[in-house]
């Protein structure tokens, strides 16, 4: 008879009365041991390995003991799965899915005691998902009271726990004003009004040695006291709890608690905010115009500049093709769409090679001497080195993009207003250049790479990757996820999301610093699509970008 390898599941959602000699997990395992003992002459047989999850929802797949579960079955390790009721392996409709594909993918199958289904059969199938469409139900309908609960008690000035604030210690359902915490966060409030900028007020709080809020975490260690970062700074500025008030999403209650400033002041603070925040954007927007603008050409036909926004307001800028403009919505128009930066810092490197170029000053200008070459040389040299991006793309004339070639030319009057020579004397053939370059594309975006320049350095993923690796070390060094995003102004989520960037394949790291790596490959795919830890799998996914 052939032997039925079965592993019992277990899970619990809180973790109250987990520390109890005899819990909920002990229980749910002996009632799926007895089931298997009963079925021993069917060739049934517990596996000694235990799969238990204590203190974590069943709305995700995201559980230890049920990722090793699973695992195991991938690995054919597995033949069934037993679990005591339905919804201790999921409460989604769409996960429980998942885990049947995989289930059947592997030969296995699930089994649960109380009521007694067996995925092995279509009958058990269809009845365990009409029974955990009504589970999936349920959660949401409870999620939604909590969320209702949540934001009426809010309304009524409550506060619902979390992170006790700086400036403050938890008083049941309010709050009550911690004094020596509160000189902390007035002289916050005082520094800022008098310096100005969070950046500057950065500077001051670090060199006065002002501190985080410490606190005591559920298992006695001691979290916070970190010098304070730029968005932890701007998060307790701009919070209206410190004005007496509740905020929930977009609204704002009066709080039942005291204020530690006035409300006039913490009013007064949000408009110097504001006011700091328009000047960044202020500054931005002066990088944001597009200096090629009726000098770029593809195949006879303009680029035009263009532009998007994301989700959090980012403006993209782009060159596109004039026809995707003038014949928006006609079927098979195709054209190019080129990210503006990546392309203007791409002519700025093909300027600056040219003005680099030692044979330049002997082809300038007609019949010049010794004397005069050694000038222009000198003059060019300083052109190079002295002028900024924007003042080298003034520079440019025109830019033809052919298919696998790229030909620029400088206006002739505009180097000869930089240099001591007459515009009638240079030799515009001299001001000329042709790069060969390969397309890549991704979605409707399309980006030049030049042969003679790599692919581009992402600046942003080769910090994070770096950022990532402090976090790591920190991380072993003892230190949670909690006091890491609170010493760095950050959340949480986002430490999670980016620290696995330091388990990155060597090679993959390497690519990134020269340049190679693929288009998709950035640190938002990063944050969205966690890579797996497997090298080899690591390797397949990013090619596929």
């Amino acid at each position: 008879m052939k032997k039925i390898r079965c592993a019992i599941y277990t899970r619990k959602s809180l973790e109250d009365g987990l520390e109890q000699e005899f819990n909920s997990l002990h229980a749910q395992r002996e009632a799926c041991a007895a089931c298997i003992a009963s079925q021993k002459a069917e060739g049934w047989v517990l596996m000694p390995t235990q799969y238990d999850d204590g203190g974590i929802s069943g709305g995700t797949l995201d559980r230890p003991a049920m990722q090793q579960l699973l695992a195991d079955v991938d690995a054919g390790a597995v033949d069934r799965v037993v679990v005591c009721k339905i919804d201790r392996l999921t409460g989604s409709l769409a996960d429980f899915a998942k885990i049947v594909e995989r289930l059947d993918a592997a030969g296995a199958s699930f089994v649960s005691v109380t009521p007694s289904f067996n995925t092995a059969t279509s009958m058990g199938r269809l009845t365990l998902n009409m029974l955990l469409s009504f589970a999936q139900f349920e959660r949401e309908v409870t999620a939604e009271r909590i969320r209702d609960k949540i934001a009426a008690s809010k309304r009524k000035g409550l506060w619902m726990g979390g992170y006790v604030p700086l400036g403050y210690d938890a008083d049941g359902r309010t709050l009550r004003i911690n004094v020596d915490e509160a000189k902390t966060f007035r002289a916050l409030y005082d520094l800022y009004r008098e310096h100005g900028t969070i950046r500057a007020l950065k500077e001051e709080v670090k060199r006065l040695g002002l501190r985080s809020k410490l606190r005591t975490a559920a298992d006695g260690r001691m979290q916070g006291g970190q010098s304070f970062g730029r968005g932890h700074i701007h998060h307790i500025l701009a919070n209206p709890l410190y004005a007496g008030r509740i905020r929930h999403k977009r609204q704002i209650h009066d709080g039942q608690h005291s204020a530690i400033i006035e409300p006039d002041l913490w009013e007064a603070v949000q408009m110097q905010l504001t006011a700091e925040a328009r000047k960044l954007r202020t500054r931005k927007a002066a990088d944001t115009r597009s200096p090629l603008c009726g000098k770029l050409f593809e195949t006879g036909d303009r680029l035009t500049p263009s532009h998007s926004k994301t989700r959090a307001g980012t403006r993209l800028r782009y060159y596109i093709s004039h026809r995707l403009v003038t014949r928006s919505g006609e079927a098979g128009v195709t054209g190019w769409r080129l990210p503006a930066e990546e392309l203007e810092k791409r002519i700025e490197a093909i300027v600056r090679g040219l003005l680099t170029d030692a044979t330049l000053a002997g082809r300038l200008v007609s019949a010049p001497d010794a004397d005069e070459i050694v000038r222009l040389r000198v003059a060019l040299d300083g052109l190079k080195r002295n002028t900024s991006k924007a003042e080298l793309l003034e520079l440019v004339e025109r830019v033809d993009i052919a298919p696998g070639n790229l030909r620029l030319a400088l206006d002739a009057d505009a180097i000869a207003q930089r240099l001591p020579i007459g515009a009638d004397r240079v030799d515009a053939d001299a001001l000329r250049t042709s790069v060969p370059f390969r397309l890549r594309k991704r979605g409707v975006e399309t980006k030049l790479v030049l042969a003679d320049a790599p692919a581009g350095c992402a600046d942003t993923l080769i910090r994070n990757i770096a950022q990532a690796h402090n976090w790591f070390d920190q991380v072993k060094a003892g230190r949670s996820f909690d006091e890491i995003a609170e010493a760095e102004g950050t959340s949480k989520r986002r430490v999670q999301q980016m620290i696995n960037l330091a388990f990155l394949a060597p090679d993959i790291v390497r690519d990134v610093l020269d340049g190679k790596q693929p288009l998709g490959f950035t640190s938002d795919w990063c944050k969205n699509h966690p890579l797996p830890s497997d090298w080899d799998a690591q390797r397949r996914v990013v090619a596929t970008l």
